[in-house]
């Protein structure tokens, strides 16, 4: 089965997190990506999930025999990817000005968290470090609480790999139209503030507060995750008229006390969340899910990974699946209905002689 990014030729330089994650998610869309890691470093992020669908290269990029190699399969690629510190590639002899030498077209992804300038760029930082700095780390927990986030989710993939991403696929369409590459600046900082768009023009509309803890959004029992009788947690977002209608109806709040006033009564807020609190911590998830999942309540049950995987729907969809007993989701966006398979990951190095001995044939390609 052809898929639509098998034209599209890749070469990474193997990192950590979201670099790998984009390359992945190429890989998984078709693209041949080769990713060149260090011989020193195979518990690196090759042979892992995030290598799947990859071939693998050792070399040694200090070296002027390392250096040729990247040269030579960037001759033919249509995206690089490097997440290092800024002027770290430069020093090494492979950045942006030394791959468009050798390939005038190449899109030149650069990966990192703080950008390519300003006061932070050569400074370590971590997603979450990241995430908090764009503002995005801001609202993700209720007032009370010390925001958190998803692991990796906000910052790294959300804020870094998918706008890296979206970046190259753009340079790429200017590449094959213009002849000319672009050197594209994908900062965490940078994707972590723009996701933020939607929430900012629900700032704009009044219903979400500069103060933690007044919007609707993080204050309203209607909008909420509640507790279980076994400990489990759900969620709610009946935002809509008609879904907090139905939410009264499945639960017997039509015409209650408590509940009489308007939706948007804000001092009636405390009272109705403590009623739900104590409504819902008398079941468990699962009898909620028996009770809501069948509506348009807007309901979700709060699964772990292990646990989503075996959700009805997810497996309906084939959205998890296991190869060599690692659990992973499967590729996506899908295409004309359907989800790609994955490919196997490799291990750290496995193309190596594959790869140079392609590379050393006449007119030598990789594949």
């Amino acid at each position: 089965m052809s898929k639509v990014l098998d034209s599209i030729r890749v070469v990474e330089i193997g990192g950590l997190g979201p670099g790998p994650f984009c390359a992945m998610h190429l890989a998984d869309l078709g693209a041949d990506v080769i990713s060149v890691v260090r011989p020193a470093e195979p518990s690196g992020p090759t042979g892992t999930l995030l290598n799947r669908g990859k071939r693998s290269v050792f070399a040694d990029l200090k070296s002027e025999t390392g250096r040729q190699l990247v040269l030579s399969l960037v001759a033919q690629a249509d995206v690089l990817i490097e997440g290092m510190r800024p002027g770290v590639m430069e020093r090494l002899g492979l950045g942006p000005q030394a791959c468009h030498e050798v390939n005038p077209k190449l899109v030149y992804g650069r990966m990192t968290g703080w950008g390519q300038d300003g006061p932070l760029a050569p400074r370590a930082g971590h997603d979450n470090n990241y995430a908090s700095v764009a503002g995005a780390l801001w609202g993700c927990s209720p007032a009370d609480a010390r925001p958190v986030s998803s692991f990796a989710m906000v910052g790294d993939i959300g804020g870094g790999a998918l706008y890296l991403m979206t970046g190259l696929l753009a340079g790429i369409i200017q590449a094959r139209e213009t002849g000319k590459g672009t050197v594209v600046d994908a900062a965490i900082v940078d994707g972590s503030a723009h996701m933020l768009n939607l929430a900012l023009s629900a700032r704009q509309r009044g219903a979400v507060a500069d103060v933690r803890g007044e919007s609707m959004y993080d204050s309203s029992p209607f909008y909420e995750t509640y507790v279980c009788a076994d400990g489990h947690y759900i969620t709610i977002g009946s935002i809509e008229p008609q879904f907090y209608a139905l939410l009264l109806q499945v639960l017997g709040l039509e015409g209650d006390a408590d509940f009489a006033s308007g939706q948007h009564d804000r001092a009636m807020w405390p009272q109705r969340r403590a009623r739900l609190q104590a409504i819902f911590l008398t079941q468990s998830r699962a009898h909620w899910q028996a009770v809501f999942e069948s509506t348009d309540v807007c309901f979700g049950a709060v699964l772990s990974p292990l646990e989503a995987a075996q959700h009805p729907h997810m497996r309906a969809r084939g959205v998890y699946n296991e190869q060599g007993g690692v659990l992973q989701a499967a590729p996506a966006p899908r295409f004309d209905g359907q989800a790609y398979a994955t490919r196997p990951a490799c291990e750290a190095g496995a193309h190596t002689a594959q790869v140079l001995e392609a590379m050393q044939k006449p007119g030598g390609v990789w594949r």
